[in-house]
């Protein structure tokens, strides 16, 4: 075939391909369905958030503490969304002309070819399942595991999401997640190590703390009873150590411990107690003295 002929053939069947008005309107419905598919979704999403939000925030009429409840609320949500854009991902395929009968007809043979690469997927789902059932932990604790500790922000279906104090957010898969310290769910305890010089009478720091503490709970919203002198701890280069300790509201400790050192100081400011303090004691040389001399 002539070069010339060879390139009219090709341009007519591009101009026909072009302008084949079927083919347009066909790809212009698939186009449309695909639209109304990919609104729809975002729209039942959205629709179905703000109504598990509004159940979930009707917390007098169900009998579960509010972390269990915040947890479920995140997990129903993070379900719906995976289930709708999954159907809504086959939707779609469909109208670009994908035929998925025999993808769902061999899906037993994909699944467990795909099985083998996906076992930390599959590890991952049923740890978290295993978490929220035994309530291990909850949305809005404060846990240590491995090497985070944080606030968790999100229980999902493969992941948890972890905020640091200092404000990092780690994402740890739940299959990796073997062991779990919570200080949420029970009352703290706030351990205060107090240091006076060896100068002060010890009896009297001891009876001072004591009276003083009675007031403690009332100006600490974090105590739950009256803090405990133990008594003498340690004796330190300079100070002698007496330790306190107090129960607390859940991770109340922290707080408890700051207000109640900043407390203390302005009862020894009050009462006359040194707080120690290095010092340094220069006694001369007997024989540099002679010498001078």
């Amino acid at each position: 075939m002539e070069p010339v002929r060879w390139f009219e053939t090709v341009y007519l069947e591009i101009y026909n391909y072009i302008t084949d008005t079927v083919m347009w309107v066909t790809i212009g419905k698939a186009a449309v369905k695909i639209l109304f598919i990919y609104i729809a979704a975002r729209i039942l999403v959205s629709v179905l958030t703000g109504s598990v939000n509004r159940i979930f925030k009707q917390r007098g009429k169900f009998q579960v503490d509010e972390r269990r409840m915040e947890t479920m609320r995140s997990l129903v949500i993070n379900v719906f969304t995976y289930v709708i854009y999954f159907v809504a991902i086959l939707s779609i395929l469909t109208q670009l002309g994908f035929n998925l009968a025999p993808v769902l007809a061999s899906a037993g043979v994909v699944g467990l070819a795909v099985g083998f690469g996906a076992q930390n997927l599959v590890r991952d789902v049923i740890t978290g399942f295993f978490i929220i059932f035994e309530d291990q932990f909850a949305v809005g604790d404060y846990i240590a595991t491995g090497n985070f500790t944080g606030t968790v922000q999100e229980i999902g279906l493969r992941i948890t999401k972890i905020k640091s104090v200092t404000g990092e957010v780690h994402i740890i898969p739940n299959g990796s997640i073997t062991q779990v310290t919570n200080f949420s769910t029970q009352n703290s305890v706030a351990v205060l190590d107090i240091s006076v010089a060896y100068e002060e009478n010890i009896e009297r720091v001891i009876e001072v703390l004591k009276e003083e503490m009675k007031n403690a709970p009332e100006e600490i919203e974090e105590l739950l009873s009256v803090p405990q002198v133990l008594g003498v701890q340690n004796f330190g280069a300079s100070e002698v150590v007496i330790r306190m300790n107090a129960d607390c509201k859940p991770m109340g400790h922290f707080a408890a411990n700051r207000k109640l050192r900043a407390m203390i100081k302005r009862i020894f400011d009050e009462r006359g107690i040194e707080i120690p303090y290095p010092r340094l004691v220069t006694i001369p040389n007997p024989k540099e003295k002679g010498q001078e001399a």
